[in-house]
């Protein structure tokens, strides 16, 4: 099983939430609202904020776990909604997980998801 991190600008959101809903074989998706920097931090970026002294871009992280033979699709689907060839775009990681436990059923592994 691999999840899914993706760092994207909160204005593609949308975008790539209407790809991924158009795959059927998706397990579920988790959003959060996040804050950070990257390799090039421009001080004129659009939802740009001060935390500590330091300018963070707004970013949003869709966060999702998928069988092995998903990931690349999945990783695919969001990076090509996302880009919009700017600096600022984002990152699609992907990483490996070694268990998944669903807490309602007890249920271990792939068949959790």
């Amino acid at each position: 099983m691999k999840e899914i991190k993706a760092i994207i600008q909160p204005f593609m959101l949308e975008k790539v939430l209407d790809a991924l809903a158009e795959y059927e074989p998706l397990p579920g998706i988790t959003i959060s609202h996040v804050q950070g920097w990257g390799k090039t931090r421009p001080p004129d970026a659009a939802q740009t904020t001060t935390v500590g002294g330091h300018a963070v871009a707004q970013k949003c992280k869709v966060e999702i776990v998928v069988t092995d033979d998903l990931a690349p699709r999945v990783a695919d689907l969001i990076a090509t909604a996302a880009r919009t060839g700017n600096p600022g775009d984002g990152k699609v990681f992907l990483v490996d997980v070694l268990d998944v436990v669903k807490i309602r059923t007890g249920e271990r592994g792939e068949s959790a998801l």
